[in-house]
C-alpha cells in the first residue's frame, strides 16, 4: 500500500493548518530529507521533510488549502515497485480528503513526515498558558482521537462536538455521515438546518441556554470589498496569513486583557557612544546600539528581579535566568528571537548572537525553542528615526522595553545648558505583574547603566 503523508501536528496547540506550498508534483522522486511541502500555521511556517523514500503518486490536498486538519492524508507515496493502480485501493479504503476539515486534534508526529524549523512567522510569545490550558482541555475531554469511548456509543469529530454544545443539541440523536459513522460537521450542519436543535442533556444548570447560542450567531465583520467600498478608494487586496492573523489576534489581545501602563526616561548616551566607538575601532567586534541595551537591561533585571516576571492567574512566576527577546522585523511579521541568559554573556557574544538569530529569522531558519519563550522583550525603533513610543507588552512576560533613536538635546549640567545625545527609553508594564515602583527601580537602574557603561564591564 502506499504510504499516507500526514497533515502534521507542528505545535500542542495545533489543529488545522494551511498546505502553503508543495515542492514535489506527483510523479517525482521522493528522497529522505526532501522538503516536500510547506505548512503555515498559526505561528510559523514551516517545511515538512521526507523521512521515506519513493515517488509522489498523489497530492490529495492541492496547494493553498486552508483548515487542512491535522493527521489529515495530504499525499500518498509510492514505494519501489508500486504503480498508479495502488493509488485507487489507498484512496477508496479511507482516510482521504473528506476527513480534511472533520480530524481536528492534534497528534503526535507523523510518521511518514518530519518537521523542520524553517521560516517561522511572528511569536508575539510563546502560546499564553490559558491557550495551553484550553488546547490539554480539549485533548482530555475527546480521549485525544477526536472519539467518544466505544461503550459510549457517540464517535464525532471534536468540530462537530464543539457545535453541537454550543447550539445545544443532542449528539445521541444523530446518524453520522462520516467514516464508520462518526458524525462530522456536515451532520449538525443538517440537523440545524431541519430544525433539529434540543438541549443536549440536563447535567448542568439549564440557565445559558442563550448564550451557548451565542458564538453560532455572531455576526462576521465587514470584509475587504465592503470596506472599500465605503471608503470609495482603488486597492490591492493581500490576504491576511495564519501568521499575520495570530499578531492580529495576540496583539488585540494583550491590548484588550493587560493592563499597560508606561514610564519613559531619558538616558544621554554619550558615554556609551564612545564605548561602542572604542570597541568598534579596535576591529574585534562591531557593536551597536542595541547590542548595549540588551546588556544593560539584563543587568538591570538582575538587579530588580521582581521586573522579570510573568503573570499567571495562579501566581505571578518569578524568572531565575534573565532571557531577553528582541524584536525582529521579518517578510512575515515580527518575530523575537531570544539572547538566553544575557545577563552573563559579554557584549561580543550578544552581538554576535543578535546578528546571528536577525539573519536566520528573516531568512526563516530559526528553531521554535529559538523564539518561543523570553522573560522580557525589547522594541527598538531608534534606527528608523522613532523619538518615542510605547510597545505592546508581550503576554506573558510582565514587561517590554521600547527604545527610542538617541538625538542631540539641549540639557541642563551644573546649572548650566548643554548639547548631549539623549535616547528616550519607554517601559510598558503589566499592572498585575509588575507595581509602579518596580518598574520604576528597573528603570532607574537601566538608566544609571547606560550613563555609566564602564559599569557593564565590572
Amino acid at each position: 500500500m502506499p504510504i499516507k503523508i500526514l497533515m502534521p501536528a507542528l505545535s500542542p496547540t495545533m489543529t488545522e493548518g494551511t498546505l502553503a506550498t508543495w515542492h514535489k508534483k506527483e510523479g517525482d522522486e521522493v528522497a529522505i530529507g526532501d522538503v516536500i511541502a510547506e505548512i503555515e500555521t498559526d505561528k510559523a511556517t514551516m517545511e515538512v521533510e521526507a523521512v521515506d523514500e519513493g515517488r509522489l503518486g498523489r497530492i490529495l490536498v492541492p496547494e493553498g488549502t486552508e483548515g487542512v486538519a491535522v493527521n489529515t492524508p495530504i499525499a500518498l507515496l509510492l514505494e519501489e515497485g508500486e504503480d498508479e493502480s495502488a493509488l485507487d485501493g489507498a484512496a477508496a479504503a479511507g482516510n482521504g480528503k473528506s476527513e480534511t476539515a472533520e480530524a481536528r486534534t492534534p497528534g503526535a508526529e507523523p510518521t511518514s513526515a518530519r518537521i523542520d524549523a524553517s521560516r517561522p512567522g511572528e511569536s508575539a510569545a510563546a502560546a499564553a498558558t490559558g491557550e495551553l490550558a484550553r488546547a490539554g482541555e480539549a485533548v482530555g475531554a475527546h480521549g485525544g482521537n477526536g472519539q467518544e469511548a466505544e461503550g459510549d456509543r457517540v464517535f464525532a469529530s471534536p468540530l462537530a462536538r464543539r457545535l453541537a454544545k454550543e447550539v445545544g443539541l443532542d449528539l445521541a440523536t444523530l446518524k453520522g455521515s462520516g467514516p464508520k459513522g462518526r458524525i462530522v460537521k456536515a451532520d449538525i450542519e443538517a440537523a440545524l438546518a431541519g430544525g433539529a436543535a434540543k438541549p443536549a442533556e440536563a447535567k448542568a444548570p439549564a440557565a445559558p441556554a442563550a448564550p451557548a447560542q451565542a458564538p453560532v450567531a455572531q455576526a462576521a465583520g465587514p470584509n475587504a470589498k465592503q470596506i472599500a467600498d465605503a471608503v470609495g478608494l482603488p486597492y490591492t487586496e493581500v490576504k491576511n496569513s495564519n501568521i499575520r492573523k495570530t499578531i492580529a489576534r495576540r496583539l488585540t489581545e494583550a491590548k484588550q486583557t493587560v493592563p499597560h501602563f508606561y514610564l519613559t526616561v531619558d538616558c544621554q548616551i554619550d558615554e556609551l557612544l564612545k564605548l561602542r566607538k572604542q570597541f568598534n575601532d579596535r576591529g574585534d567586534v562591531k557593536l551597536s546600539v542595541n547590542d548595549l541595551v540588551i546588556k544593560a537591561a539584563a543587568l538591570a533585571l538582575r538587579k530588580v528581579p521582581a521586573a522579570n516576571a510573568a503573570w499567571t492567574d495562579e501566581a505571578v512566576l518569578l524568572f531565575d535566568r534573565v532571557d531577553i527577546s528582541v524584536a525582529v522585523a521579518t517578510e512575515n511579521g515580527l518575530i523575537t528571537p531570544i539572547i538566553k541568559a544575557a545577563d552573563t554573556k559579554g557584549l561580543a557574544a550578544i552581538s554576535a548572537e543578535v546578528k546571528e538569530l536577525a539573519a536566520r529569522a528573516r531568512e526563516g531558519k530559526l528553531k521554535p525553542e529559538e523564539y518561543q519563550g523570553g522573560s522580557f522583550s525589547i522594541s527598538n525603533l531608534g534606527m528608523y528615526g522613532i523619538k518615542e513610543f510605547g510597545a505592546i507588552i508581550n503576554p506573558p512576560q510582565g514587561c517590554i522595553l521600547a527604545v527610542g533613536a538617541g538625538e542631540q538635546r539641549p540639557v541642563v549640567k551644573d546649572g548650566a545648558l548643554a548639547i548631549a545625545t539623549v535616547m528616550s527609553c519607554t517601559l510598558s508594564v503589566d499592572h498585575r505583574v509588575v507595581d509602579g515602583a518596580v518598574g520604576a527601580e528597573f528603570m532607574a537602574a537601566f538608566k544609571k547603566l547606560i550613563e555609566d557603561p564602564l559599569s557593564m564591564m565590572l
